[in-house]
């Protein structure tokens, strides 16, 4: 079998799932202009201006957010960005940095390389260029306000990635996100002979998190790509946390869309997706407006809930509806699909009528009524198929099992020292 014929199956194989792949992007694109502009705009922004923000789009469940985040995970890695897909899950809950941080970095694909993504990044480094150089001033100043781990680390990487691989494979894992003892890294300063010049003063793991991010951008600038690009899926899941960890996502939402503390992060780039009737099925229906700050409140967390409050006016107000399917759109989607089904199966895939002038249906549901009916004509030409749609409404009730203590939060009391 060819590798062209291999690659239409895989696309045909995701679109029948539900679950889009590279294969599947390479064969729809995105009928998304106005949104595959403004993600344009972003990329352009980080590489002239060094920030940007982020964006949130919103879409009917099955209207095509995951098949767009996959497409400008595509248009990102073209541009020479690193990209990070990051579904919001149990395992990655939106209001953990930890552990957000920790899938970001796990996720990463970094163009042109098929290694661990911050290993491949470090490797990149000219250590005797201008960026290193950059990198190195910018890690140390006030500007950066990043822990000294991150300055001993970067020397320490330096000096030792051909003497101590071991250990230069230790601090990459830390830029990952795993921890790494201050003992440790005493030692080996001294060994080095710089013991006396990092302080490493003791910091929470969610602040140690946050700074990851902010430096990991700058590395992977430093290393000769253009940005970093976070991709984040399924945050209508934050629907099903309790109210104060609602409360919390709400926080993060407004640091990823409008900056860390209202000033986006340097070189990074990030696109949330969410379903569209979030606003009115969760914070309307729940009265997350009036119940989230006055609990923050009242819990003396005034910081908390002016940010669970400015999530919550960007959720509301400042957003992207992702295109309804209008026949144009979906005229394209067809053809598009008959030809690759055709030479997937090495058939020639019969037309198939569908009722045109319906905005009601998601593109999902077209696309896999096409697949499903030519599926069974394939086996049977004289099969004449008939499709049931049964329409997914979002569940938004709490899910106790969502419950998690955020790393590093008052809640774990954890902090690294």
């Amino acid at each position: 079998m060819s590798e062209s014929r291999v690659q239409d199956r895989r696309a045909i194989e995701a679109l029948r799932s539900g679950v889009p792949n590279r294969d599947a992007v390479r064969v729809l694109g995105s009928s998304q202009d106005d949104i595959e502009a403004r993600f344009h705009g972003q990329l352009t922004a980080v590489k002239e201006a060094g920030s940007t923000g982020g964006v949130l789009v919103r879409g009917e469940f099955g209207s095509g957010k995951s098949h767009l985040l996959e497409y400008l995970q595509h248009v990102a890695l073209e541009e020479r960005f690193v990209a990070s897909k990051i579904v919001i899950s149990k395992e990655t809950p939106l209001h953990d940095p930890v552990k957000v941080f920790r899938t970001a970095a796990s996720t990463a694909v970094v163009p042109g390389r098929r290694g661990t993504a911050m290993a491949e990044i470090a490797d990149s480094i000219d250590f005797d260029g201008g960026e290193y150089e950059r990198l190195a001033r910018w890690v140390s100043s006030d500007e950066a306000a990043l822990n000294e781990r991150f300055d001993a680390s970067l020397y320490l990487y330096r000096n030792l990635r051909g003497a101590d691989q071991e250990f230069a494979e230790r601090i990459v894992r830390f830029w990952s996100g795993d921890p790494i003892g201050v003992a440790e890294i005493r030692r080996k300063l001294r060994e080095a002979g710089e013991g006396a010049t990092y302080a490493l003063s003791k910091v929470t793991a969610r602040e140690l998190a946050l700074q990851r991010f902010r430096f990991a951008a700058q590395l992977i600038i430093a290393a000769g790509y253009s940005g970093w690009v976070l991709l984040f899926d399924e945050v209508e899941l934050v629907g099903r946390y309790s109210l104060l960890q609602r409360g919390k996502s709400y926080g993060e939402i407004a640091r990823w869309v409008e900056g860390f503390d209202e000033t986006p992060l340097p070189g990074l780039a990030s696109v949330l997706a969410i379903s569209r009737d979030f606003d009115s099925a969760v914070i309307d229906d729940k009265n997350d407006w009036e119940t989230i700050p006055s609990r923050l409140r009242l819990r003396g967390d005034e910081l908390g809930a002016s940010r669970a409050e400015h999530g919550m006016k960007i959720i509301t107000r400042n957003y992207l509806d992702l295109a309804l399917p209008d026949d144009a759109m979906l005229d394209e989607t067809y053809r598009k699909l008959r030809e690759i089904h055709s030479a997937a199966y090495d058939w020639i895939a019969p037309e198939i009528p569908w009722e045109r002038g319906r905005l009601t249906q998601s593109m999902r549901e077209y696309v896999r009524a096409w697949i499903n009916q030519w599926d069974l004509r394939r086996l049977d030409p004289t099969h004449q198929p008939e499709i049931e749609v049964d329409h997914v409404k979002t569940d938004y009730s709490e899910d106790p099992e969502l419950e998690t203590a955020t790393e590093g939060s008052a809640e774990t009391q954890e902090e690294i020292l």
